[in-house]
């Protein structure tokens, strides 16, 4: 009996220490909230009411969130994205959940000034927690998980509806806490079940260099250049060199001339091999200049030009630059079959008819809608692959190979930071699983793709591969090449000298 007796009595100081404190935490916040509320800051008067009133139903960060989508930036659209998510999910949760669970009355708007008052009508729902805090909070972590600098910015916005909803007798200090840590424990709940991107990025590293001497009027470079390439950019190529670099011998390719031929002739009495062209005549030339051990000068002149802009010669101006100051530095090839010479992508399947569907809408609904658009199509549309690779087959439509490392990873590769490292870039997806369309559209609609289990991206020196069903023909540099039955691709490490523009 005694035991029992003393068992209630310290569940009683126990209750009543709870509610001491409880009643503490309620003092202090009323006493909070009439220091606010009897303030004069005319700043606060004419900025926090209007903000208040801007994120009334979430308009302020539908808003921002339409504005971080339009940016183009992807780190900023999954910002956007993901805030939203959470923000919708912290709505439900503070407003459907936590405001019937705990009742609390609002302040009253007796001890506000007038100015500052809500000029709509006063809430009624229960003020315990805040649900205009808990939804800025959601979404600035939300777009913070994504881009940081620009949740930093948006935390801010947040921090000032908070203080907001107490300046306008909305809500007490308490509610407003509460309603944030809300929205921040959604977030960070949201991370852990989809995990934000994390953007690669590979660092860069000081060039090969070679010791050549400066060419300030062009002697000793031989081009060769198709005037039609390009829709006439031949054609200013050519006229453009003649100009700055008068000591250059120019070989004008007509259209029946064999280009190999032509290139081994030019290379033979050159000290620098010129070419004039597109990514496919620039590997042609790559080739020759490997086999005679002379240094390659590449002049933009086709319609993409993806390896001289990763060489830093976007121009003509850049690779005359280049040639008159002899900046010359090492970078990498790809040789397939020990014949073959790769000096951007590879492909098997359907890659190529994705890229073209891709390129074909970005500019007019931006990279990513046109991305998720060709893939769905050209999975729907195109028979996939059967290749076998380390000792396994899959099934793929789409398959990637890159000289050296590409950015972003994912099906959207654009841009090499380096063009040195020795390693060959090999992306693919596998089709052959259940639902594997529908979960690979889903993830890259999602921004997930490669965190997807049907996505494969292997950075290696060498890679090679056997087609299943019979020889498949195999894509390199916007060209399309033979059917092959198995295929070898070996990174030659800075085996070709190029002329580049080192900024």
């Amino acid at each position: 009996m005694a035991r029992a007796l003393q068992k209630t009595g310290g569940y009683l100081r126990n209750t009543r220490g709870y509610q001491e404190i409880t009643r503490g935490l309620g003092t202090l916040d009323q006493e909070i909230f009439d220091a606010v509320a009897g303030s004069e800051t005319p700043l606060l008067d004419a900025v926090l009411p209007p903000l208040t009133r801007a994120a009334d139903h979430s308009k302020l960060w539908m808003g921002i969130a339409a504005a971080l989508a339009a940016s183009g930036k992807p780190s900023l659209r999954r910002g956007a994205v993901r805030g939203l998510i959470t923000l919708g999910v912290t709505s439900l949760v503070a407003n459907q959940g936590s405001k019937r669970l705990h009742r609390r009355e609002r302040p009253g708007l007796a001890s506000v000034p007038l100015p500052r008052r809500i000029r709509r009508r006063y809430p009624t729902s229960s003020s315990f927690p805040s649900g205009h805090s808990a939804s800025a909070a959601a979404f600035a972590l939300g777009v913070g998980l994504e881009s940081p600098p620009a949740g930093l910015v948006i935390g801010g916005l947040a921090g000032l509806v908070g203080l907001s909803r107490i300046y306008t007798g909305a809500h007490y200090p308490g509610d407003v806490l509460a309603g944030f840590g809300i929205g921040a424990t959604i977030a960070v709940l949201g991370a852990k079940l989809v995990p934000p991107v994390v953007e690669a990025k590979l660092p860069r590293t000081e060039p090969l260099l070679v010791d050549t001497p400066a060419r300030p009027d062009g002697a000793g470079v031989v081009l060769v250049v198709n005037p039609a390439s390009g829709s006439g950019t031949g054609e200013r190529v050519l006229q453009q060199v003649r100009d700055e670099l008068p000591a250059v011998e120019i070989v004008e390719l007509g259209p029946q001339d064999d280009v190999s031929q032509v290139l081994r002739s030019a290379a033979a009495r050159a000290e620098v091999l010129g070419i004039a062209g597109g990514d496919g005549t620039v590997s042609a030339a790559a080739a020759v200049a490997l086999e005679v051990g002379k240094p390659l000068a590449v002049f933009p002149a086709g319609t993409f030009n993806h390896f001289a802009k990763d060489i830093g010669c976007p121009t003509p101006a850049r690779t005359i630059a280049a040639i008159r100051a002899g900046s010359v530095s090492k970078v990498d090839l790809i040789r397939l079959n020990g014949t073959n010479i790769i000096v951007n992508t590879a492909s098997i399947g359907a890659y190529p008819q994705f890229v073209a569907r891709r390129e074909r809408h970005e500019k007019q609904v931006g990279k990513p809608l046109a991305g998720a658009y060709a893939l769905w199509q050209t999975m729907r549309n195109e028979p996939p692959v059967r290749i076998r690779y380390d000792d396994k087959t899959v099934e793929t439509s789409l398959f990637f190979i890159g000289n050296s490392i590409y950015l972003p990873s994912g099906f959207a590769p654009s841009v090499r930071s380096r063009m040195d490292d020795g390693l060959i870039d090999v992306r693919m997806l596998e089709v052959g699983q259940p639902w594997a369309r529908f979960r690979i559209f889903g993830a890259l609609v999602l921004g997930r793709l490669t965190r997807s289990k049907l996505y494969h991206e292997l950075q290696v020196p060498e890679f090679s591969f056997a087609a299943v069903d019979g020889p498949t023909p195999v894509a390199h540099d916007g060209e399309v090449g033979a059917a092959l039955p198995e295929a070898t691709f070996t990174s030659l490490y800075r085996a070709l000298p190029v002329y580049r523009w080192l900024s």
